[in-house]
């Protein structure tokens, strides 16, 4: 049975190329993920603001290094692509941003991002978002991004809003955390929006 409607993203339109690395064009750059990135990994999910939002532990830099492995195959699946975000200038690890649940068909994945506590308070989500977001939509030609988070991440929520997602509805109960079932916040954008930007 035929589909009335063509594909919005051929398959291969990620796998085709090399996974790029991305400026932000203020100092960071969003570059795929390297083995020795793993004990710096280890480190920011010793965080307990890591623990509070995430439900995956790592328990060892061997552990981490087997996520990384994961992280750079996936590129070649078209189903999750995961970069690191780093200083520029010192190539010193600030965070993760990623395209989850990746449907080319349907041209949608959902944003992802963490940033290490020495990080936070400089934007730095905030600004990969923005780069990856501009990459996804307006260079590759996705149609939708969604953004998820704990309706009591106030901060996520801050991020999300400063990039221009949309606050589109709460998911009741929708993931389960370490202390239980969360409400979530869904956030959108979609390709025509304008361009992102993190000083909102």
């Amino acid at each position: 049975m035929p589909y009335l409607t063509a594909p919005v993203l051929a398959p291969g339109t990620l796998s085709s190329t090399a996974q790029p690395t991305l400026p932000t064009g203020d100092g960071l750059l969003l570059r795929p993920w390297r083995a020795e990135d793993a004990p710096a990994v280890h480190a920011a999910f010793q965080d307990p603001v890591m623990q509070q939002w995430h439900a995956r532990a790592a328990d060892s830099v061997d552990e981490v290094g087997g996520w990384i492995e994961e992280w750079r195959k996936a590129w070649t699946q078209e189903q999750t692509a995961q970069w690191a975000v780093v200083d520029g200038g010192t190539d010193l690890l600030l965070g993760r941003v990623a395209l989850r649940e990746v449907h080319l068909d349907d041209g949608q994945a959902e944003m992802a991002y963490w940033t290490t506590p020495a990080a936070r308070g400089r934007g730095v989500a905030a600004r990969a978002t923005v780069a990856l977001s501009r990459w996804a939509l307006d260079d590759v030609g996705f149609h939708r991004l969604e953004l998820m988070h704990a309706v009591r991440n106030e901060a996520s929520c801050r991020v999300a809003t400063k990039t221009g997602f949309a606050l589109e509805g709460t998911k009741r109960s929708a993931v389960l955390h370490p202390d239980g079932w969360h409400d979530m916040h869904l956030h959108a954008r979609v390709r025509g929006d304008g361009s992102p930007s993190a000083e909102r």
